[in-house]
């Protein structure tokens, strides 16, 4: 998933505006001023100039002559760039955004769990021991905890061979990074996540089609049940 956070003065500039777009403090329709953005960010024409390129590029900015720059209406957003779901998710802790999250996940990954069993490589499985062994040596580094889960179910979705859906990896991870950052943060006490991630990996192996996709049902229970553990 692309991310331009920490790569300089260009990627700090992209980040602020796409925050800003996201967000509703730069409404649509709302004008950019890039000289003002120099002055504002301390930052060249270059840099504005290339960062204004890259939201561009992600449909949130348009260009017209005599009007200038400006932010275009959200019917023009690519929603599924990764930074765009990255800034539209980022701090939500709402119920609805959990309940849309796990509908997503339900609709996608145990029919990939299913095809990942019947598609998998050697190399995927590889992949999937590797995200699993990280999960487990993660211990309560939260950090480490949610990198490893991340890591698990892009393994998974790439093991369907499938590109189209593939492409689910940027919602996924986007929403998952909320949730996992909200589960595993702040020193909670949930449910170890290893034994329901190992019971979908060693599904898979077998090559047990329906077996992956039941027990991907029963991880994502899981993971409801640990947000509602959280509520309590």
């Amino acid at each position: 998933m692309a991310a331009y956070a920490g790569r300089g003065a260009h990627g700090q500039t992209v980040e602020h505006l796409g925050r800003r777009i996201l967000t509703g403090a730069l409404e649509e329709g709302a004008t950019i001023d890039p000289v003002a953005l120099e002055s504002e960010l301390d930052v060249s024409r270059t840099v504005v100039r290339e960062a204004l390129r890259v939201l561009a590029a992600k449909g949130l900015v348009g260009a017209r002559q005599k009007r200038g720059t400006f932010v275009l209406p959200r019917a023009e957003w690519n929603l599924l760039d990764g930074d765009i779901l990255r800034w539209q998710f980022e701090g939500r802790t709402d119920p609805a955004f959990f309940e849309s999250l796990h509908e997503v996940r339900l609709i996608t990954e145990p029919a990939g769990a299913r095809l990942a069993a019947q598609r998998r490589t050697d190399d995927d499985l590889a992949a999937l021991e590797a995200a699993l062994a990280a999960m487990a040596d993660a211990g309560n580094d939260p950090g480490a905890a949610v990198k490893a889960d991340l890591a698990f179910h892009r393994a998974l979705l790439a093991a369907t061979h499938n590109e189209l859906l593939l492409r689910m990896e940027a919602v996924i991870e986007a929403g998952l990074m909320v949730r996992d950052r909200l589960v595993h943060g702040g020193g909670r006490r949930v449910a170890d996540p290893v034994p329901s991630h190992r019971t979908v990996l060693e599904a898979v192996r077998r090559g047990s089609a329906a077996k992956a996709e039941r027990a991907m049902r029963a991880l994502l229970d899981q993971a409801v049940e640990d947000l509602s553990h959280l509520a309590r």
